[in-house]
Formats: structure tokens, C-alpha cells, sequence
């Protein structure tokens, strides 16, 4: 069996996303050929090539593309179980918790409140990410259990309770032509212009928004609509009408955690979102 250096698979990990060696180096704080000498033991070691190189660029071959996926993962493992032995020396060990301002649908008080009889409870930190970062606290070992919204946020590699399920609504301004219907399905909006959400893919054409502040601006101005769910909406602004889409696809505020997180401050957390949420709607409107 190849043994690897958890070394060697960040040296790969870090010149798979960047797809160039000076960059790579620059990010690892090492000489670029030390870089090149590694990644080429690397695939002498494993036997296979990782990456295509010539004078112009670097490309990933379908061994390092699978390389690059599970070099993440592993990576992730040990940055968790680093933490987790630190907090296990450590008395009264922290929970970190992190969720977008207004992004818990009035759930986190009655979380907190269940976690804290649960026997070993640590405290617990509240974090406050941004639409499209939230994960990436998970992934980086910034945060231990996240409250995100599906469809929206990406939950590869992360394990999830469902808090509570969603219909979603329009936010229109007062004055649009549909502000006055009573219903809406996604065909009365094909023609609407919809907002960019920075550090997320999406298929918005209108101006890029990082918070809610700003689309509710934008919205309130008539520059753009948006189709989401009430509690992503936020309190009711006077300016804007929330008329329900009723063939949107429902949205889900989730709790999630890495799969390979086995804290039990994590399960503990985990079992008291899920007792206390159980009594919610099904279905907010």
C-alpha cells in the first residue's frame, strides 16, 4: 500500500486549484521547484500522472481530478481531528456555530436553549458568515455546524438536519406590474432581472449584492426581483410586497457538518437542533 504525507497531498491539493506552480508555491511558502520535485514523486510514488503540463498550462487528469476530491477530504479529517484533540484537552471546550445575520428563522434561541441541557454541552460560539461563505467556514475548520438553506448553499461532503422546509415568495416592489396578485408561478418572472449573489454561480443578470441590505435597496428601487424563502427574506420592509411563487421549488434550512466530523460536541448540538426544531411548521408561509 502507498503510504502518503498528509504534506504531499496539500502540496497537490493547493497546485490542483490554482492550476499553476508559481501561484501554488506563493500559496504553500515554498520554492517552486521544491513544488515540481514533489508533485513528480508524488506521481512516481502512486504511479500514475496527476497533471498535464507544458510551456502554457496546467490541467488535471482524471487521476489527480480524483486525487484533488478525496486530497480535500483527508485534509479536512485532519484539520478536524487536530481540533478535536485540542478540545478535548482543553476544559469547557467551544462549539462553533455560524449562520448568516437573520438566517435562522427564530429557531437558534430555541436551539440554544435545548443544547444547553444536553449533558457535556460546551459554549457555544455564534459566527456570523455571509449568502455565500457560510460554507466554506465548515470546510476550512472556521466552524463546527453551520445553519445554511438548500437549494442554495452546496452540501456536497456535508451531513444535514432539516429545521425546517419553506415555500418561497417573491419580493417585489410596491409599484411592479405583479405586485397586486395574490399568487405567482416561475413563468410570471422569466422576463424579471434578478440579482448576482457575490461568490456564488448563479444564472442572475441583474447587479452583483453581498447581503440582504443590498437587494432589498436594489428591490425597493426597481432594479431587480428575488424568489426566496420568508425567513431568507427577512422582516417585512414597507416598500416591498412578498407574494408566494407557488411552483417554486421548496427551500430547506438545514443544519449541516462535515461527514467526517465525529465531535460529540457536534452530535450533541446536532440531537438538540433536531428535538427542539421537531415541534416547527413543515411549512413556513
Amino acid at each position: 500500500m502507498v503510504g502518503l504525507e498528509t504534506r504531499e497531498i496539500e502540496y497537490f491539493v493547493v497546485v490542483a486549484e490554482e492550476l499553476h506552480f508559481s501561484r501554488a508555491a506563493e500559496r504553500l511558502h515554498i520554492a517552486q521547484p521544491a513544488l515540481s520535485k514533489a508533485i513528480r514523486r508524488l506521481e512516481t510514488r502512486l504511479g500514475v500522472r496527476l497533471l498535464e503540463r507544458d510551456s502554457k498550462r496546467v490541467s488535471l487528469t482524471p487521476a489527480g481530478e480524483t486525487l484533488l476530491e478525496h486530497g480535500r477530504r483527508v485534509l479536512d479529517a485532519v484539520r478536524l481531528a487536530a481540533q478535536a484533540a485540542r478540545q478535548a484537552g482543553q476544559a469547557g471546550a467551544h462549539l462553533r456555530l455560524v449562520t448568516k445575520p437573520g438566517g435562522d428563522a427564530d429557531l437558534l434561541p430555541r436551539i440554544l436553549a435545548a443544547y444547553a441541557e444536553e449533558p457535556g454541552a460546551g459554549e457555544v460560539d455564534v459566527l456570523f458568515g455571509g449568502i455565500a461563505d457560510r460554507v466554506g467556514y465548515l470546510r476550512d475548520g472556521r466552524a463546527d455546524v453551520a445553519i445554511l438553506y438548500t437549494p442554495f448553499d452546496d452540501l456536497t461532503g456535508l451531513s444535514s438536519v432539516t429545521l425546517l422546509v419553506e415555500d418561497r415568495v417573491a419580493m417585489l416592489p410596491r409599484r411592479h406590474r405583479l405586485a397586486r396578485r395574490r399568487a405567482l408561478v416561475l413563468a410570471d418572472l422569466e422576463n424579471e432581472t434578478l440579482p448576482r449573489w457575490r461568490g456564488m454561480d448563479d444564472a442572475g443578470s441583474g447587479p452583483e449584492v453581498a447581503d440582504m441590505a443590498q437587494l432589498t435597496q436594489l428591490i425597493a428601487l426597481g432594479r431587480v426581483i428575488a424568489v426566496l424563502p420568508p425567513s431568507a427574506a427577512g422582516a417585512p420592509h414597507p416598500d416591498l410586497v412578498y407574494v408566494p411563487v407557488t411552483d417554486a421549488q421548496p427551500s430547506r434550512l438545514v443544519l449541516a457538518w462535515l461527514e467526517s466530523n465525529r465531535s460529540a460536541l457536534v452530535g450533541g448540538f446536532v440531537r438538540a437542533a433536531a428535538e427542539a426544531t421537531a415541534r416547527a411548521p413543515v411549512s413556513a408561509a
